[in-house]
């Protein structure tokens, strides 16, 4: 790997882009190790709270870019090409050594491709998941990107199929997530009793996805209550949505039925996870925060019907969540392979109608009734765990000096 060019590190600009919760997690630990390679270096673009804290500079809010589904863009999109083109324009007039796009991939690859045709270095971080659905999206990565970081090991391959190159490294949340949480410790911090069970509510952390998904969630709650009163509940609410999330509990009558049983917290959704003992999950990164801490999990996802009709027909896998995808034989991955009828589900997810408060809660009991396969599942997310394991940031900023030292990863 060849080292930047004799250029002052003072001088170093890159700028970013995440445009959601997740994307400024994984951003904040790219961020932390490039400034530990390149300390003076200026960072800027779109980031959220985390990027912030380290330092980093964003022009625009990240709620701006927080959308997800045909139905809930569209009436949105006149704003969002807007904003697009006043960053494009901004950094063209920057000129940064590097953009690096923070998966959203439907807004970074636009601003990727109008950087790399003037010669700007361009690296994707989070290859898109092709191999679930939507593959035409290759076309425009390799157009856009000089560079992709996959955090999950069978990419790399697949991309260099389509001539794209690409670097394996790890997934960061591997690294946040200690291999054997401590629950008591967890609890302890969060002010909870070390007794009795607990069961987590991660609806997402997009407002739309809020409005679909929370609803069911607390009435699936109310059931659960109603047939074991001793489980209490935890959600762990992005702030931007906290006051939204409390109005929902009010209007499904959870908030008064539940009491004290119910805890809505600002963030801290690692150590709501650490503590308890099941979760019911929005389709999303948050399901391998799951996994890796090593909790059973109830998938569910519900969207307008017109988005879920336009997803169902560009998906390419048998299962939404990641844990069921990466605990999914590899063989099953490659490019047109056939999926057997009963393909393999390590984790139960309920889509759309399925996805009922009554099913909802019954999957949820199916764990705590079975504490043998619950540790047959903790063991197989265990071996998921070390397979994540790698210094990611730090294997990404290496990408990073490469690309802008011309070398290759």
């Amino acid at each position: 790997m060849q080292n930047i060019p004799d250029t002052p590190a003072d001088s170093l600009q890159l700028a970013l882009v995440a445009g959601e919760a997740s994307g400024d997690l994984l951003a904040a630990q790219l961020l932390g190790a490039m400034h530990a390679r390149w300390p003076q270096a200026r960072t800027c673009g779109i980031g959220g709270p985390r990027m912030v804290e380290r330092g980093f500079d964003s022009w625009w809010a990240i709620e701006r870019l927080s959308v997800r589904g045909y139905a809930e863009v569209l009436p949105r999109l006149p704003g969002l090409l807007y904003l697009r083109w006043r960053l494009i324009q901004r950094l063209r007039r920057r000129r940064p050594a590097l953009f690096v796009g923070v998966d959203a991939p439907d807004f970074n690859f636009g601003v990727e491709r109008a950087l790399k045709t003037r010669g700007i270095k361009t690296l994707h971080f989070v290859s898109p998941s092709f191999w679930a659905w939507r593959p035409e999206r290759l076309r425009v990565l390799k157009a856009a990107a000089d560079h992709v970081l996959c955090l999950f090991p069978f990419e790399p391959a697949l991309l260099a199929g389509h001539g794209i190159a690409s670097t394996y490294v790890g997934h960061p949340l591997a690294q946040m997530i200690p291999m054997a949480p401590d629950r008591a410790r967890a609890r302890a911090a969060l002010g909870w009793s070390a007794q009795g069970s607990m069961i987590a509510l991660l609806p997402g952390s997009r407002a739309a996805e809020i409005n679909h998904i929370a609803p069911r969630f607390f009435k699936a709650s109310l059931r659960l209550h109603q047939r074991r009163p001793g489980l209490h509940f935890a959600l762990p609410a992005v702030p931007w949505l906290e006051r939204r999330i409390g109005k929902i509990a009010e209007a499904t009558g959870a908030r008064a039925a539940l009491g004290d049983h119910l805890h809505i917290v600002a963030g801290r959704s690692h150590e709501v996870l650490a503590a308890c003992d099941a979760a019911l999950i929005a389709s999303g990164t948050a399901t391998l925060e799951a996994a890796l801490f090593k909790v059973p999990m109830v998938i569910a996802y519900a969207m307008p019907n017109f988005s879920y009709r336009l997803m169902r027909r560009k998906r390419l896998l048998p299962w939404v969540g990641l844990p069921n995808i990466l605990c999914a034989p590899r063989a099953l991955l490659q490019p047109g392979a056939a999926f057997p009828v009963d393909a393999p589900f390590a984790v139960p997810e309920l889509i759309q109608d399925a996805a009922s408060p009554d099913a909802l809660a019954q999957a949820v009991e199916d764990w705590l009734d079975a504490p043998a396969k619950v540790a047959a599942l903790q063991a197989r997310f265990s071996e998921l765990h070390r397979e994540l394991l790698l210094p990611t940031a730090e294997r990404a900023v290496d990408a990073m000096q490469a690309l802008i030292g011309g070398g290759s990863a």
